[in-house]
C-alpha cells in the first residue's frame, strides 16, 4: 500500500510541474523609457520616446522620427533590416532598414484599394501582414508591387493583436487565437481565456492576461501559466529564450526553457 501512494504522489508531482513553467531569473536593469519595443539578438534596444522611433547598442545611437506622420502606434523589429513603424492615424506604415533610414512609405489611403489597417505585422520578402477593419479580412499586402498575396476569410471578432514570423502568423481576438501559414491557410483556431498580447518566439507564444503571462508551444494550444510573482508587466518579448519583461522602471531578463 505504501508503494502505491509513493507511486501516485510521484506522478501526481510529475503531472504538477507540467503544469506550469519556471522561468530562471537572469538579472535587474534600470531602464526609463516611454515604450520597450523591442531587444534584437545582438541586445540592441529598440524603444519609442516622444514619439520618436530609437535604436541603442554598444555603436552610436539612432532614431527616426517623422511627426508630420502623426503618433507612432507600433514598431516591429522581427526583421532588424526591414522594421516596421506603424502610424495608424493617418494609415501609414515606414520601412526602415537597419541603421533607421526610410526605405520605403506605404500610404494606404493612396492605394487603389482602399484599406482600414488597424493590426500590422512582418512578412516575408517586401510583404507585411496587415489587418483590414473594414473587411475584417487579414492580409499578406506586397508593398513593392502594391498588390494582395493572400486574404483570409473574415475574422467575426474585434482584433486585439497581431504576430508572424517568415512562415507564419497569429491574429488574437477576443476569444480565439487564430494561426495561418503563408499561404493564408488556417491552421488551427483556439479559444482562449482572455488574453490581451502575444508574443512569439520559435513558433512558441508568450501571452498575457491580466498581469500574468502564459507559455503555449508551437500550436499546441495548451496554455501554462509562467511562474512569475509581483511584476507589472508594461511589456513583454522573448529574444533567443530570454523572456524580457518591462515595469516602466526596470528591465526582468528570465531564461525561459520549455524544453
Amino acid at each position: 500500500m505504501k508503494g502505491l501512494i509513493y507511486v501516485f504522489i510521484l506522478l501526481s508531482s510529475s503531472v504538477f510541474s507540467q503544469d506550469r513553467i519556471e522561468p530562471v531569473f537572469l538579472k535587474k536593469t534600470d531602464l526609463n523609457v516611454e515604450k520597450l519595443v523591442g531587444i534584437d539578438n545582438f541586445e540592441a534596444r529598440y524603444f519609442i520616446q516622444n514619439n520618436v522611433f530609437h535604436k541603442s547598442s554598444n555603436t552610436k545611437p539612432l532614431t527616426y522620427n517623422n511627426f508630420k506622420l502623426g503618433e507612432l502606434s507600433s514598431a516591429n523589429i522581427f526583421n532588424p533590416l526591414k522594421i516596421n513603424l506603424y502610424y495608424r492615424d493617418l494609415n501609414v506604415v515606414v520601412i526602415l532598414d537597419n541603421r533607421l533610414a526610410e526605405v520605403f512609405l506605404i500610404n494606404f489611403n493612396d492605394l487603389d484599394i482602399y484599406r482600414n489597417v488597424t493590426h500590422v505585422s512582418t512578412g516575408y520578402d517586401n510583404t507585411l501582414w496587415l489587418f483590414n477593419q473594414d473587411t475584417q479580412e487579414l492580409e499578406l499586402y506586397d508593398y513593392k508591387t502594391r498588390s494582395s498575396r493572400v486574404k483570409t476569410l473574415p475574422v467575426q471578432d474585434e482584433v486585439l493583436d497581431l504576430k508572424s514570423n517568415y512562415n507564419t502568423c497569429w491574429l488574437l481576438t477576443r476569444t480565439h487565437l487564430y494561426v495561418y501559414n503563408y499561404f493564408g491557410s488556417l491552421l488551427h483556431k483556439f479559444e482562449h481565456p482572455g488574453f490581451n498580447n502575444i508574443s512569439e518566439y520559435n513558433g512558441n507564444l508568450v501571452l498575457e492576461k491580466e498581469n500574468h503571462l502564459y507559455f503555449m508551444k508551437k500550436n499546441s494550444g495548451l496554455f501554462l501559466p509562467l511562474e512569475i510573482k509581483n511584476l507589472l508587466i508594461t511589456h513583454f518579448f522573448v529574444t533567443n529564450e530570454t523572456l524580457y519583461i518591462y515595469d516602466s522602471k526596470f528591465l526582468y531578463e528570465y531564461q525561459l526553457k520549455t524544453n
